[in-house]
């Protein structure tokens, strides 16, 4: 009778151990999803075999369909497509998380300067708002143009449209927590207005700001393959999704639909894995994102 009535509590614990599980995978599917999709884009750029060099085309294997030695087919230049796609991995989801990293950087001290009350708030909002009326995109266009498409130029044009996400969401935020109990008791024992912004009001930010760093990502391999369709980003022989998308544009009417479908179902992948990130991160936090 005792060995029965203490396997029971054992199994009561066991289910509730069970259902709890399942419902942060539940909760936390999107983020697991996601994370594990962009994790499999990282390795598979980094350290997968390639049966083809992406750099050295073949002019024998010109606009192949995909077939078993090339799987994914070639270009208009014999380059194997499977090689390219995965190659453009290492370039443009570094540039876009970079960029990302770097509006995040600049965007949270404006957006706590906004924050504040006085003169100092108000101008910044006010170059804020003037700021947005330009197209940000054309934007992006103009300063790769202007400067050069070198790496470090398409980093601070992503950098530069990212830049209002983070001003505004932070600013919204702080703004809604400045009456909080724990800031007016902050308060009340001396802090200082930057010990309270940075000490109290930016913790508690911290979770909203990580998921539109992935929000601003994902924002940031569209710009990329944008700049790059268009000729003024990354441009061939480096390997990029947007020129290669570019490069077999062309071909979709004759047939060879090949050579832009999988790198353009690599950017889809891409945007949707960092979108689910952001979601996860926004359910785990408990934030919300829907004014950015």
């Amino acid at each position: 009778m005792s060995d029965h009535s203490a396997i029971e509590p054992t199994r009561v614990a066991s289910r509730g151990t069970w259902s709890a599980t399942r419902a942060v995978l539940r909760r936390q599917a999107g983020l697991i999803i996601g994370g594990s999709l962009l994790s499999g884009f990282i390795l598979a750029a980094f350290f997968m075999p390639l049966p083809f060099d992406p750099m050295m085309p073949d002019p024998a294997a010109v606009l192949k369909p995909p077939n078993s030695d090339h799987w994914f087919g070639t270009d208009r230049f014999g380059f194997d497509v499977l090689a390219r796609t995965v190659v453009s991995a290492r370039l443009d989801l570094p540039l876009a998380i970079g960029g990302a990293l770097l509006s995040m950087v600049i965007g949270i001290p404006l957006g706590l300067m906004a924050s504040t009350k006085g003169r100092i708030g108000e101008a910044v909002m006010r170059g804020l708002d003037a700021f947005q009326a330009f197209p940000l995109l054309i934007l992006a266009v103009a300063i790769v143009t202007l400067r050069g498409n070198e790496i470090e130029n398409v980093v601070l044009a992503i950098a530069i449209i990212n830049i209002p996400r983070f001003m505004r969401i932070v600013r919204s935020e702080v703004l809604s927590l400045r009456e909080s109990r724990f800031v007016e008791a902050a308060v009340a024992f001396g802090a200082t207005r930057s010990r309270v912004m940075f000490r109290h009001l930016l913790p508690n930010v911290s979770g909203i700001i990580l998921a539109l760093v992935s929000l601003a990502a994902a924002h940031a391999i569209i710009v990329i393959a944008a700049l790059s369709f268009i000729g003024v980003g990354i441009v061939p022989p480096e390997a990029s999704w947007g020129a290669m998308i570019q490069s077999g544009a062309g071909n979709i009417v004759s047939g060879q639909w090949w050579v832009s479908v999988f790198p353009g179902l690599a950017v889809v992948i891409a945007i949707v894995s960092l979108h689910l990130v952001a979601d996860g991160l926004e359910k785990t936090f408990d934030t919300s994102l829907s004014d950015a």
